[in-house]
């Protein structure tokens, strides 16, 4: 277990002042990595977003079997109150690339603010990052720019507004990048659903479900090494349903065969299947097939 020590900055200021540099604007900042003091690892909580694009070489990164061929960034998306970093191990290094970070109350009650759902990627874990082409990079570095000089201006009535909508400008171009590179792991990301479907049919043939109830996404999530976020949008991208719909689905296949058993009654099948209460199974069944489990059996 690692126990080294977590700092941790609630205002994007404290994260200044923190790093030694200036702060022109309160709620949101770029920095430019590499010219900070060389540092050692450590682990931070942030009670902002955060958004680093790390100057790597990720051309030996393995997914699987196979390895990922761009090689000019890497960006990771840090939400408030998620943990990042490494252990600190004393030694020291030099940063290198850009951060923006920014406060939730720069972006409450704005366009962004409500949109912010859509960028699930900040829910991903590390190792799910984004890596960018050399083209990506340019994109994501000159976005950041313009933050920055935004943030460094003298501020009027519009500077929240610019600010605002220039990173909702960034995160969109970096959901582009993500369905990118969703697409270009299509074999690895097919390797995922086959092992889903192996876990979903584990599942239901072993005493799981009546002894630990409904599977829910973090259970296969969990059980794939990924991050339910990440897991979700990997499904929905392959497929175009959700994990959850996969998992419905499943369920009332199963469900069908069971119920067409007239050894079993439906509490015994709602029971099996990991329903608490019968009448729940009773109304998703009639939901998904327009039937009640005892009408479909009648009607078989």
């Amino acid at each position: 277990m690692d126990n080294s020590p977590i700092r941790t900055f609630n205002q994007v200021w404290e994260y200044n002042d923190y790093l030694g540099l200036p702060t022109p604007h309160k709620q949101v900042c770029v920095i430019d990595l590499s010219q900070l003091k060389p540092t050692r690892h450590e682990r931070y909580m942030f009670g902002f977003y955060i958004l680093f694009l790390k100057e790597v070489k990720c051309g030996e990164l393995l997914y699987g079997r196979q390895t990922y061929d761009y090689q000019e960034g890497t960006v990771v998306a840090v939400a408030p109150g998620q943990t990042v970093g490494t252990a600190d191990t004393g030694e020291v290094y030099q940063p290198k690339g850009w951060a923006l970070a920014f406060h939730p109350d720069l972006i409450h009650g704005t366009p962004l603010g409500r949109a912010m759902k859509e960028y699930s990627y900040f829910s991903y874990e590390s190792n799910e990052a984004l890596h960018l082409s050399e083209d990506e990079r340019n994109i994501v570095i000159a976005c950041l720019q313009k933050i920055k000089a935004e943030t460094e201006a003298p501020a009027d009535r519009h500077t929240r507004k610019i600010i605002n909508v220039n990173i909702e400008t960034l995160l969109d171009y970096c959901l582009r990048f993500y369905e990118r590179q969703f697409v270009t792991r299509a074999p690895v990301n097919h390797d995922f659903l086959i092992r889903f479907e192996n876990l979903l049919e584990e599942y239901y043939a072993s005493e799981k479900a009546r002894k630990d109830g409904l599977p829910t996404v973090k259970y296969f999530a969990d059980k794939l090494c990924l991050s339910s976020n990440y897991f979700g949008d990997l499904v929905k991208k392959e497929t175009g349903r959700t994990a959850r719909e996969h998992i419905q689905q499943k369920l009332i296949d199963v469900a069908k065969e069971r119920v067409l058993d007239p050894a079993q009654n439906i509490s015994s099948v709602a029971y099996e299947l990991g329903f608490q209460y019968p009448q729940h199974f009773t109304r998703l069944f009639k939901k998904v097939t327009g039937y009640t489990p005892q009408q479909y059996r009648q009607g078989s």
